[in-house]
């Protein structure tokens, strides 16, 4: 087994070329730093450092050196996802899976003053509602949006509130395709537009309601917020946006409800680890008394 001591005297020294600037480092004397660094050397059996001005790395030496930087980033790197800030950083780093719609319409916005004030990092996965919490049993992330109400082993879930989908399209697209109302035939000829494969929302309601999969209706995959709204009110399919991106539209009229009776209301639940950071339950407090405010 390495010493550590031993080993962060030849790190400080190699690093910095120097005895007295390692020992300045490490707060030691130079002559302590010379005895690690020599013990080091006895028990490897191999010269490690040159002593010259400045001192620096034999070929065993950069062998070390590179395996201890190495390990030292692996351990950087090990803190940050465990406490969610690294010693060279002052903000704090949180990982979050989040469904695409919340991500564009109500979710920043809300969590927008606390990230400012207590110096806090999102780093976003995007995913289907209905698989975000996967990756959270990954460990991939700290906390998640899901549609899934069960918290899984060593986690805590928070019902948010729902979001509202209106059944949407262009005037013109409903006088085209949906004239004699919607229903299993005419679905069968109108374009969807749909985010991606795993738009279960889309996909599962039509299955559910009108026993049709996406093999059976002409459809766009637009894996994109923006996009998506654009394209519909471009006219290009119908699809179910949210009341947040929606709401401006039908206002304008460019776009109509198609039938309120197809509305979908999707239930939001925040999951997180027992144990979290205190950054972290910052905004879950923040999430479960604000963001039913919005939602509903």
């Amino acid at each position: 087994m390495l010493n550590s001591k031993q080993c962060d005297a030849f790190l400080a020294v190699a690093e910095t070329g120097s005895f007295d600037l390692a020992a300045e480092r490490l707060c030691i004397t130079a002559s302590a730093v010379t005895m690690r660094v020599q013990s080091l050397e006895k028990s490897l059996g191999h010269l490690l450092i040159v002593r010259e001005r400045p001192c620096r790395p034999t070929q065993a030496g950069l062998s070390l050196l590179h395996y201890l930087q190495h390990s030292r980033l692996l351990e950087q790197n090990l803190m940050q996802n465990l406490t969610g800030k690294s010693a060279e950083s002052a903000f704090y780093q949180i990982n979050i899976a989040t469904n695409a719609d919340s991500l564009a319409t109500w979710l920043l916005p809300l969590l927008k003053q606390n990230l400012i004030e207590n110096k806090i990092v999102l780093q976003f996965q995007v995913d289907d509602q209905s698989h975000t919490h996967h990756l959270l049993e990954a460990g991939l992330v700290n906390a998640c949006l899901t549609t899934e109400p069960k918290p899984m082993k060593g986690c805590i879930a928070a019902y948010l509130g729902k979001m509202h989908y209106r059944f949407v399209a262009t005037p013109q697209f409903k006088q085209q395709w949906f004239k004699q109302g919607v229903n299993r035939e005419t679905l069968r000829l109108a374009p969807a537009l749909i985010y991606n494969e795993k738009d279960f929302m889309h996909t599962g309601f039509i299955q559910q309601k009108f026993g049709l999969n996406p093999t059976q209706y002409p459809h766009f995959f637009i894996p994109c917020s923006t996009a998506f709204v654009d394209a519909t009110v471009m006219g290009l399919g119908y699809s179910w946006l949210p009341d947040y991106q929606a709401n401006q539209y039908l206002q304008s009229g460019k776009l109509i409800e198609v039938s309120e009776d197809l509305s979908i209301d999707l239930a939001l639940y925040w999951h997180h680890w027992k144990q979290q950071s205190a950054q972290l339950e910052q905004l879950t407090q923040l999430l479960t008394q604000k963001a039913q405010e919005l939602l509903n």
